[in-house]
């Protein structure tokens, strides 16, 4: 097989052929609506927010949250169908010089939308805390909800630059980890599934705790729904087995 042939049969021509119908990651993903990442022809969509823009406050202010959903995250989905748009033109023009440069693009941006439509899920106006199997697995884990609580927020804290704090689940071990994200897509361990999400890119904050990173991290504890992670914890299991 050639390199052009690889591309059209590889992970290049959308979501369908980046994530197979079998894989956890993606039925996951799928589960709640706002995590339905393309549309019947497999180029993404933006799916509306779960809630209105007023609905974190005060911990996250509306004016973030709108040029945060609007203008980053749906950014990231124009970007990610634009890079798919360059990959097969550079396919159907016999022309692969610069596809390298696309494919980057492509993770990046898609990477983005992925784990920006976990991370509206992951937020809510109450408190919660672990409960069920998630707190039973965090217990073993980690020591206990405070230590991993401890855990991600230094981890999103200190990220270089910009990226994201991630609590996810290791089919492989069975188990839960925490990554730090740079950017959008490195620094990952290859199939993990993401349970619970931290933004730490400036946008996330800037205009309310301006550059005060480990205030906003500390204030999203008041607002993380871990309903939700443990839902996706629970889809995960199931997927895997």
């Amino acid at each position: 097989m050639n390199r052009k042939e690889f591309l059209q049969s590889g992970s290049l021509l959308g979501a369908a052929s980046l994530f197979t119908a079998n894989n956890a990651f993606t039925q996951n993903l799928v589960e709640n609506n706002v995590d339905k990442l393309v549309d019947a022809n497999g180029n993404y969509i933006l799916q509306p927010l779960p809630y209105n823009e007023t609905f974190l406050e005060p911990y996250m202010d509306a004016e973030t949250m709108h040029l945060h959903y609007t203008f980053h995250h749906g950014g990231a989905v124009k970007g990610a169908n634009k890079d798919l748009q360059m990959i097969k033109k550079a396919m159907d023009d016999n022309n692969l010089e610069t596809v390298d440069f696309w494919t980057k693009k492509l993770s990046y941006h898609f990477s983005s939308h992925v784990l920006h439509s976990i991370f509206w899920t992951n937020l809510t106006n109450k408190k919660t805390e672990p409960s069920g199997d998630l707190l039973k697995r965090i217990d073993k884990n980690f020591g206990g909800f405070e230590k991993l609580k401890g855990l991600i927020a230094e981890t999103a804290k200190n990220v270089d630059g910009n990226g994201w704090g991630i609590v996810a689940y290791q089919p492989f071990s069975d188990s839960l980890t925490v990554l730090q994200c740079e950017n959008h897509e490195k620094l990952t361990q290859w199939g993990c599934i993401p349970l619970l999400v931290i933004d730490v890119w400036e946008h996330a904050y800037y205009l309310k705790y301006k550059n005060k990173r480990t205030d906003f991290v500390d204030a999203l504890f008041n607002i993380i729904n871990w309903d939700n992670a443990a839902e996706r914890l629970n889809n995960a299991v199931k997927l895997v087995k």
